[in-house]
């Protein structure tokens, strides 16, 4: 393996260290066994999540990774006494045998969304599975009851994991930070009066909220709190009338977030929350909870032995969210304009480097995040790069560390999916690239994933379309060569928040109506196991169509597309044409930002074909 360039400094936001080992797996399986054992129980759940739902966890949440050694960003392991599985969809397929242990942990794909029945294989008829009440939702709860019926019980029970966990980190403590009008574009109070107008008309008495993403959104604040996403961890009880309470760690509760947050919301300790929901029980309300998002603790703790009324709804602060407002969209798109200007210097140093056999996947992730470092607007990586060289590409999430890095070869087909933090907005992008002679098969699939993200980039659609329904029109071309990908399409962005974001997106699992506002990627692929992986991504603005009553895409991303991988002969002319126009005003909105070799190379890199 090649040495890190060294021409840039070593990252910052990524780490390249081995977060797991194997070799953990059996003994930690075993002293976990003893106390199922000890609790009466016959098996335990271990889910990737934490009580907020969030895609990233903090280090001491990741009890997924400790039991298993598995360390992507969404499963679910079932241990018993004697055998042990862990579940994972497409994504993860190849990852998940190749981090754990396989003798001891049977590893079963499974679709996104829903408990898979086969958890119950675990423990023996008439069983007793327990479950942490914090990591679970009342929908995964009820599906999984219903899925396990005559066969095992569910038991609610103390995390199992965390007592055989003795070195396990803290809960995070970090700064938190109040974002300005200029970037919010709405105050914390507009939001809430909103929100409260909406409780009413649902008739509820109050919600609680769980999901960082919708309370750092609520109250304009952000923080530090998991890696790669913005995030003030805590939870918020929110009245019909009245001051809404923000719960955190008490460490956290300073002057600066009490001053913040003055005339808005009243900040409490997390710890004394439990106290809060059960006296909302006590006075039996109408309380709203999202079943797909709140924890069952939650849920039992508001109910006790009271009359209080459970309303099941979706979290109402997603879809305001999710429709940006003409600040957020302005900082979105400063955020690429940014990256895009990082990411043409990337390519050209790229192209200048690949071609000498001396790039591996860990030095291709240092320079990117260099170049993005250029920036005194960046705050973090959106997520840890996927950096593909060869058939590294094929797999979905890949992560490089220190022990899979791969060397470059020239001739090979090199994938790259990477994002910024901007302190104005989030980016998200992926980019396959060529390093030599290019095969006819290799053309023919970039082309018709190209073809497919153009058709999702140029259709107009009728308002109440949702994703679900436009997904066919990346998949058409992959479909008529006998092929597919086995991801969706795309998903919802955050205005520096997560870079997968609810409610909408574009895939099966999405239902939710397209509205105007809606940030979305736009990533169709193709992946030849052991091969090469090709994934082309922009993200996309939701806006209003010339059509009366129809809404189409806004391309935001600003990065070229490997002309070199491109067989004009599969194109139409309107697809041509988008093309063609797409790079014209790459060149004239990112050309300024650079100069040089940088400028030359960007000019033909954005030639009309």
């Amino acid at each position: 393996m090649s040495p890190t360039p060294p021409a840039f400094a070593p990252t910052v936001y990524q780490s390249f260290d081995s977060r797991t080992k194997k070799s953990t797996v059996a003994p930690r399986l075993k002293a976990l066994r003893a106390v199922i054992a000890e609790a009466g129980l016959d098996g335990f759940l271990v889910p990737r999540a934490d009580a907020h739902r969030g895609e990233q966890v903090p280090p001491g949440e990741a009890r997924l990774a400790y039991m298993t050694s598995f360390t992507g960003s969404a499963g679910i392991a079932a241990i018993g006494l004697r055998k042990a599985t862990l579940f994972v969809d497409s994504r993860y397929t190849l990852q998940a045998p190749a981090e754990t242990n396989t003798s001891l942990v049977k590893v079963i794909e499974t679709t996104q969304g829903g408990m898979p029945a086969e958890i119950g294989d675990v423990v023996p008829k008439g069983g007793k599975l327990g479950y942490d009440p914090w990591l679970h939702t009342p929908g995964e709860i009820k599906d999984l009851t219903a899925k396990l019926a005559g066969h095992a019980t569910l038991v609610a029970t103390d995390n199992l994991v965390d007592r055989i966990w003795t070195d396990r980190p803290g809960a995070p403590v970090s700064l938190v930070e109040f974002l300005g009008h200029n970037r919010a574009g709405r105050t914390a109070a507009e939001k809430l009066a909103d929100l409260q107008k909406t409780l009413a008309a649902e008739n509820v008495d109050a919600t609680v909220l769980t999901l960082p993403e919708s309370i750092c959104w609520l109250f304009n604040m952000r923080g530090r709190d998991v890696p790669n996403t913005p995030f003030v961890l805590g939870f918020a009880i929110v009245p019909k009338k009245g001051k809404p309470t923000l719960y955190l760690n008490k460490k956290k509760i300073s002057p600066e977030v009490r001053k913040g947050l003055e005339g808005v919301a009243g900040v409490a300790d997390a710890a004394t929350m439990s106290a809060a929901l059960r006296k909302l029980g006590a006075a039996d309300k109408r309380v709203l909870l999202d079943p797909a998002t709140c924890p069952v603790a939650i849920v039992d703790t508001i109910k006790g032995v009271s009359d209080a009324v459970i309303v099941e709804k979706r979290d109402p602060i997603l879809l305001p969210k999710a429709r940006k407002n003409e600040v957020e969209i302005s900082g979105m798109k400063e955020a690429q304009r940014i990256d895009g200007a990082a990411m043409a210097k990337f390519l050209c140093w790229f192209d200048a480097e690949a071609p000498r056999g001396k790039l591996d996947e860990i030095g291709i992730v240092t320079a990117l995040e260099a170049f993005r470092r250029e920036s005194d607007s960046l705050a973090d990586v959106s997520f840890d790069t996927i950096s593909g060289a060869g058939p590294n590409g094929a797999i979905v999430h890949y992560r490089v560390n220190s022990q899979t890095n791969r060397t470059l070869k020239p001739g090979e087909l090199m994938l790259v999916d990477s994002g910024g933090q901007y302190l104005m907005g989030t980016t998200d992008i992926t980019r396959t690239m060529a390093t030599g002679k290019v095969t006819a098969e290799q053309k023919d699939r970039f082309t018709r994933v190209l073809k497919g993200m153009i058709a999702i980039s140029m259709v107009k659609f009728p308002k109440g379309t949702s994703g679900a329904q436009i997904d066919v029109l990346a998949r058409q071309f992959l479909w008529q060569a006998g092929i597919t990908y086995n991801h969706g399409t795309g998903h919802g962005v955050g205005h520096f928040l997560s870079v997968h974001e609810g409610p909408a997106g574009i895939s099966s699992r999405y239902p939710t109506p397209l509205e105007a506002g809606m940030i979305l990627s736009n990533e169709p692929g193709y992946y030849k196991p052991d091969a090469y992986g090709i994934r082309i991504e922009n993200l996309v603005l939701t806006v209003e169509s010339s059509f009366p009553g129809y809404l189409e895409f806004e391309t935001l991303t600003l990065t070229p597309i490997d002309l070199r991988l491109v067989d004009e002969k599969l194109l139409t002319e309107a697809e041509r044409d988008w093309l063609n126009a797409y790079h014209k005003r790459v060149f004239k909105e990112i050309g300024p930002q650079v100069k040089g070799e940088v400028k030359a190379w960007l000019k033909d890199a954005t030639r009309a074909i």
